[in-house]
Parts: C-alpha cells; structure tokens; sequence
C-alpha cells in the first residue's frame, strides 16, 4: 500500500524514491500544478515526484468511486520532456483504483476533452503545465464533460490524496487510443469547412505542442500558413508558449510584418488559448478579440447570451453593436473551470476569458475551451467580412486603454490573504469617498478578487492568479491612456506595501 504523501523531501535523498512527493499548495482552485524539478542554490528543488503522481491517480480514481461516476478516463501528456513519466504514473495509480484508463498519447488538452465525447467517457486527466515555465507539471483533469473541476472537486481530491484515502480496486485496465489525433483534427476540419477569402496566417506555437495540430487546420481550412517556432521542443528555446506573454506577441507582430500576413494567430503549450495580432502588427488583446466575435456570433444567432471574465474589458456590456443585436453578458470568475461552467448553466453560446481562453458551445463547439476553435471562429468572423481588413473591424470597436496582464510574485500560502487585505482597502477607499485621478470610486465587484470602477467607468482589478503564486492586475479606461496608468500606479503603491508581493512578470 502507498504510504501517505509528504508536502517536502529533499531531492537527493532515497525517500525521494521511495516516498510520494506531494506538495498541497499544488491542489489549486480549478487544476492542480506543481514544480515537478527547478534547479537551484544547493540542488534541485521538486514539489511533486512520480510516486506522487501514482498518489495523484489512486486519489482520483477514488473520487470517481466516491461520486458514483463510471470509472473510466481519458489521458494525454503535452510535450515535456517529462510529461510522458508522469502520465505513466499517474495511469498506475489510475488503474490500481480500478479504472478502466484511455490512453491518447501525446495530445492537447482541448483533444483530451474531445476524446470524452467520441469515447463516451466521463473523465479526464490531462498532464499539461500549459503556459508554464519548464520543470512545472499539472493535471487538468473533469468528470462532466465538457466541465473541469471546481474548487470543491478540488478539495475533495486533495484531501483524499493528502490524507491517504484511497482505495485499491479490482478492474483496472489501459487502452491505447493512437486514432484520436486523427479523430479530433477531422472534427475540427468539418467545423473549419474551406474559407472563401485566401488569407495569409503566420502560425505561432512557441515550440508547444500546438505546433503538431494547428497548421494542418489551417492549411486545411485552406488559409496560406507561415510557421512560427511550430516545431516542438521542449527546451522552448524562443519563449514559453504563452499568447498572453509580450515577448510571444511582439514575435508574432514582427512576422506578421515581414511576410505581410493579415494575421498571426499565437497557441499556448497545451492548445486550449488563441492570441491575435492584425495585419498592420497591432496586438488585440484576447477579451477585445473575444468582443470581436461576440458581434459576429450576435449577428449569426440573435438574443445571443455570453459570458466574460472580470478581467475582461467592459465592452462586453457597452458596446453599441451588441446592445443594438440585443446580446447580454455576464461577468463572472476568471478560470476556465467557471467560465466554462457558466457558459454551460447560463445556456449561453460562448464564454470568454481575457487570458485567451474560450468556450463555444454547440453549434459552434462542444462547451470547452480550444484554441484552434477560437481560430476557426476568427477566421470565420474574416471570412462574413471580406471587405474588410481585421485593423479595419478592430479599429470599429469603442476605444478604451488597457493594460497587459500583469502578475507580480506572491507566494501561494499568502496571496489570498494579500487580496483580502487589497479588498479591504480600496472597499474603505469607496466609503471614503476618495478619488483616484480626480475620479471617485463608485462600484466594487467582489465575485473574484477586487474590481473596482470610477465615475468614469475606468477600472481596476487585483486578484489571486489560480495556478501561479502570484497576483494578478489589470486595468482600463474608456477615457485616456493617463487615466489607466493612474489606476495602474495607484495599485502598483499599495500593493508595494506588502512584504509577500515581488517583482512583476512584466508592467507598463
């Protein structure tokens, strides 16, 4: 029987062999992501080793068990160098709590969820770190396709695996699956059909696996494809994967330049997120792109209901094109899990995260987020357009001025309790009366973190990242550039005054 996990073990010991590794702060709010190695003063720093992993799978399975689901599961790794290992121990785990484990190999997490409906399976476990740095591993993992697990999923998981309380079952087995890559590619392909308009695509990976999928889709869809860093390497020797990132966005901008592309389309390690950059080079953040197609989602179904994160742009609400179609949007809790979730409670047609993250429910997708859904979506959205430019439908949208979003350091154990405290803070702030930049605070949103609004309707917002021990901001005004980095260096103060908060990932 696997003994309990313990939260440390010195790397270089042999109960790092013998012993499961599992750090709890890696049980996070809707997946669960741990440094699987990082090098470092004095050796190699782990939160999370193989028999952890296998504890992980027992865990798991046991839950399934627990809430009554059929016990079978769908797997896939990304592609890192360690991936595939943990992937195996997490199967054995899987197996010896009697599940019946479908193997897809090396896949993206949206052909993970897909693989939950051409199988009719009913989980999932999917070995990605996503846009994380290497040496980090994680498991996305759900039960209720096209669902992933909520915060009390979560919890129930990580005390099973924390306290031991697993169970061995009889009944375990593995079947490989080597088909479904073909599966979920010809599925897109249908959903892709052919383009009308011949449009010049620079196709950017970051070396993820993205890279072994979406120029196939493109191609097939019929664009003109110019690959960017698609070959898969796991040293990622350009930059991580991550369409959010500046330094991704500023290569895709450079490349859509030099081959005078009409766009660049950026995927993120494991292909769930999109980034977009037009063809005069410009960036268009992820929650404007999601507006974008909002509109042309509203024109196609009228009275159409979306749902937006709240770090997503207030457009949403007040643009005049989707009020005039009659749309309506709800804002809800960053993460794929709840936006996802939503999406699905609120019947809505498709959910949108300012990370890059989309969901389209049927007839556009199955419910879950894919990046080369939201590319077919974009591409489709130039397609209803063909006298226009996408500079030309991005430059059609209300002004407003935002910020990237920015992460400052803060340790996993700490940063709720910093966000508590920023909460409190701009909430007295409120009842004071105060301004920032002459402009009075009038509306506080608490549904996740702390947004606050001026009179002006600029904002600012301050919240827990759910997968990185950081925090994260982002601010925008409808007004000017000035008024918004007001509010960025009204919040970048205070925050300053808080011991656990470090340096930023990037800032203005």
């Amino acid at each position: 029987m696997l003994p309990k996990p313990l939260p440390d073990i010195a790397w270089n010991t042999p109960e790092y062999e013998t012993l499961p590794l599992v750090k709890p702060t890696g049980f996070r709010e809707y997946d669960a992501r741990w440094l699987f190695f990082e090098e470092r003063e004095g050796g190699i720093y782990s939160e999370l080793n193989l028999l952890g992993a296998q504890a992980l799978g027992l865990g798991l399975g046991t839950f399934l068990h627990e809430k009554g689901v059929r016990p079978e599961v769908v797997v896939g790794h990304d592609y890192r160098s360690y991936s595939g290992s943990v992937k195996q121990a997490l199967i054995t785990g899987l197996m010896a709590a009697g599940c019946v484990v479908h193997d897809i190999g090396l896949s993206l997490s949206p052909m993970a969820y897909y693989a939950q409906f051409a199988l009719g399976v009913p989980g999932v476990a999917m070995v990605t770190a996503s846009h994380n740095p290497n040496g980090w591993t994680g498991v996305k993992m759900g039960c209720e396709p096209p669902l992933t697990f909520g915060p009390e999923d979560m919890a129930q998981l990580r005390d099973i695996v924390l306290e031991g309380r697993w169970q061995m079952r009889e009944g375990g087995r593995l079947v490989h699956h080597p088909e479904m890559r073909a599966r979920y590619l010809d599925d897109l392909k249908k959903r892709g059909g052919t383009l009308k308009r011949r449009l010049k695509v620079v196709c950017a990976c970051g070396n993820g696996t993205a890279g072994l999928f979406a120029p196939e889709l493109l191609r097939a869809m019929g664009a003109e494809v110019i690959e960017r860093h698609c070959r898969p390497d796991w040293t990622f020797p350009h930059y991580n994967p991550n369409p959010e990132d500046k330094v991704m966005l500023r290569d895709m901008a450079d490349a859509v330049k030099a081959h005078g592309a009409d766009l660049a389309l950026g995927f993120d390690g494991d292909g769930d997120r999109c980034g977009v950059v037009d063809d005069a080079g410009h960036v268009i953040y992820s929650d404007k792109v999601g507006v974008l197609i909002a509109r042309d989602l509203a024109r196609r179904f009228p009275g159409a209901k979306f749902v937006a994160d709240v770090k997503s742009t207030c457009l949403f609400e007040t643009d005049p094109v989707l009020q005039e179609l009659g749309a309506e949007t709800d804002y809800f809790k960053t993460g794929h899990s709840y936006i996802k979730r939503r999406t699905t409670e609120l019947d809505a047609i498709a959910g949108f995260e300012k990370s890059g993250h989309f969901f389209f429910r049927p007839p556009v997708g199955l419910g879950y987020d894919d990046g080369l859904v939201s590319a077919i979506a974009v591409l489709h959205m130039l397609d209803a357009n063909p006298d226009k430019r996408l500079s030309e439908l991005y430059a059609a949208l209300p002004l407003t001025h935002a910020t990237p979003t920015m992460a400052p350091h803060c340790p996993d154990e700490e940063k709720y309790d910093v966000v508590k405290a920023v909460t409190r803070h701009y909430r007295a702030l409120m009842e004071q009366g105060a301004a920032i930049d002459g402009q009075r605070i009038e509306k506080i949103n608490t549904v996740n973190g702390v947004r606050f609004t001026l009179a002006d309707g600029s904002w600012g917002l301050v919240r827990a990242s759910s997968n990185k021990p950081e925090l994260v901001v982002v601010c925008e005004s409808p007004v000017s550039e000035a008024r918004m980095r007001a509010i960025w260096e009204h919040i970048r103060d205070h925050l300053a005054t808080y011991e656990n908060v470090g340096d930023y990932n990037q800032t203005l």
